[in-house]
């Protein structure tokens, strides 16, 4: 019954959405392919991937930084998270553009003595500069969270081992702890990447004004149609959004063998499996002849 309540309503919604001559679907065909709409997607996904790969970077370190022995490292990681998860996005976009008004310039000298340059700091923190950073840095602090309890899943046991054959600490990180922890980091960072590409209509706060939102409200607010114009963004997003979503399901797919499929495990890095087996290994005198005694 609640199948047929559910199609009943689709249905309804699908009929609405054709006959209703309001939504002005000759407008939408107009302007889905607008060379101006095209370019402005084409700013929102430079500006998502570019956001992603500065935050993925900060949250690695960041995460590192927290499972630190080092206080200082350790305050400095979870400041850097309090204060980016603390206050909106869009103010930290805003502070971002008014930074010049802030430092005018960028000078380097002897401190109290002359300076040896300086530089205008419009000239450096452009607007797809300032909305890069102020995008990538509010999202590295969401970011260090996933990658710390990614990094914390991952038993101790494997790092004694790795230590045990006598692996530096970078390379136990790199080849031992992140191939494991990636099946926990993946999925929510893959939200978080989807999440970035809607976060990006933000960026008239800087102000940047070439994503796809203010593209489609420009030509909105000339042609004096809203709702069509809303409905191309929208398209848009959804479109981007799925192919992320396809790409996310095959990375989960696959850091999630014999974890999530149910099927035989499959290593995900040589290195782990020979650390795991080292310890693990039980102790078999030389004398002992297995085969033999099950046979008994």
């Amino acid at each position: 019954m609640s199948a047929v309540v559910i199609l009943g309503l689709v249905a309804l919604m699908l009929q609405s959405m054709v006959t209703n001559p309001n939504f002005r679907w000759e407008i939408v065909g107009t302007y889905i392919l607008d060379v101006k709409v095209v370019q402005g997607m084409g700013w929102t996904l430079l500006l998502t991937v570019a956001s992603m790969a500065i935050a993925v970077v900060l949250a690695i370190l960041l995460a590192v930084m927290r499972q630190s022995d080092n206080p200082i490292f350790r305050w400095s990681s979870w400041l850097w998270v309090w204060f980016f998860r603390g206050t909106p996005v869009y103010t930290q976009l805003v502070f971002w553009g008014l930074l010049a008004v802030l430092y005018p310039k960028i000078s380097a000298g002897v401190p109290f003595g002359p300076e040896l340059f300086d530089l205008s700091t419009s000239s450096i923190i452009t607007p797809i500069a300032a909305a890069i950073l102020g995008l990538a840095l509010n999202e590295s602090a969401y970011l260090a969270e996933i990658f710390r309890a990614g990094l914390k899943s991952v038993d101790k046991g494997q790092t004694e081992a790795a230590e045990a054959l006598g692996m530096s600490d970078a390379k136990i990180m790199w080849r031992i702890i992140l191939p494991q922890a990636m099946r926990i980091i993946v999925p929510p960072t893959g939200n978080e990447t989807i999440g970035m590409l809607k976060t990006t209509s933000l960026v008239l706060a800087v102000p940047f004004t070439l994503d796809l939102t203010f593209a489609t409200n420009a030509l909105a607010n000339r042609t004096y149609q809203p709702i069509p114009l809303l409905i191309v963004a929208a398209i848009w997003y959804l479109v981007i959004t799925s192919l992320l979503m396809v790409g996310q399901h095959y990375l989960e797919a696959y850091y999630g063998k014999g974890v999530d499929s149910g099927q035989a495990a499959v290593a995900v890095n040589p290195a782990a499996a020979r650390a795991a087996a080292a310890v693990a290994a039980p102790q078999q005198s030389p004398g002992t002849d297995l085969p033999k005694e099950e046979a008994k």
